[in-house]
């Protein structure tokens, strides 16, 4: 029997019965790299998803601790309507301007005659720009083109050209669409450039060789394969600057009634604080922002499978 046994084996039956060193190997690194991404998920649960979380339970939450839809339902007074619409133009108008501005200066340096040496520079200056916001950006502006700043005085000093007399206020709708673009302009290039730089030039030249013009290959070819991550951008400008709340504050304090401001009022904790309608009000803002950060994730994900 035992010689039955013993011819019956194979070389590799022996081999397979030792524990797989490589895949061994394997197991370690796939847990060593979910290791690296535990702070991560630590950081997102901490600081997002468990903040969130307690908006939505606080905005429903009556004062005696059960369920009340009292709060959201404040949310249809006058005063939080306006300040959500203003927020909201702003935010169209600060979105809208940053991707024709944006989109322009891309162009112009990945599809444009400017010098390949361009490319860096701006590219830098956009992942910084991208990201100062808040107080030191709205002391720059005062400081630049405020009611007494260098850039308004000179130009009236030098040119008699007086600003103000040509309806400019910083500190008005207007002043605040034009301090948000210092950022969304930036943020806006760094994001399409990879989609210009995604456009293939043969398709370019069989346009031409079917006898496309310029202008026709824009619209039949380009425009149609980049509309989905523009329209995506223009939802995630969006939402960065209806949730920007240091910039307006710093600006012009509670005189601009747009919805992150009358949130900070809420929850600033003096005898004016309502907690419960700063809860029904971050509830309203995580919608509106969550709609447009849902809607450029969707189109995001459409272009990328023409770009890659």
């Amino acid at each position: 029997m035992s010689a039955d046994l013993t011819t019956s084996l194979r070389p590799g039956d022996i081999a397979g019965a030792e524990p797989p060193a490589p895949r061994r190997a394997r197991s370690a690194s796939r847990a060593l790299n979910w290791l690296g991404v535990v702070p991560f998920f630590v950081f997102s649960l901490l600081f997002l998803a468990l903040p969130t979380l307690q908006i939505v339970l606080g905005a429903f939450r009556g004062t005696e601790g059960g369920f009340t839809l009292d709060h959201v339902r404040g949310l249809n007074t006058p005063l939080i309507r306006d300040a959500f619409w203003e927020s909201i133009k702003v935010s169209l108008w600060s979105a809208a301007l940053g991707c024709v501005i944006g989109f322009a200066m891309a162009a112009a340096v990945v599809l444009g005659g400017l010098p390949k040496a361009v490319r860096s520079p701006l590219l830098t200056f956009s992942g910084v720009a991208s990201q100062f916001a808040g107080v030191p950006l709205a002391f720059a502006f005062i400081a630049a083109i405020g009611p007494a700043g260098l850039v308004t005085l000179g130009l009236r000093d030098a040119f008699g050209i007086n600003l103000r007399m040509y309806g400019w206020n910083l500190f008005s709708t207007s002043g605040l669409v034009a301090t948000y673009l210092y950022f969304q302009i930036p943020l806006m290039i760094l994001i399409i450039v990879p989609a210009l730089d995604g456009l293939r030039r043969e398709w370019r030249e069989a346009a031409l060789v079917l006898g496309a013009t310029g202008f026709q290959y824009w619209r039949m070819v380009a425009f149609p394969i980049l509309l989905p991550t523009l329209l995506g951008t223009f939802a995630l400008l969006f939402a960065n600057a209806f949730g920007a709340v240091a910039t307006a504050m710093a600006l012009a304090g509670p005189t601009f009634n747009i919805a992150p401001i009358l949130l900070f009022s809420q929850i600033r904790g003096d005898v004016l604080g309502n907690p419960a309608a700063g809860y029904a009000i971050a509830f309203g803002m995580i919608v509106v922002t969550g709609i447009a950060n849902g809607i450029y994730i969707v189109l995001r994900a459409r272009s990328e499978r023409w770009l890659k």
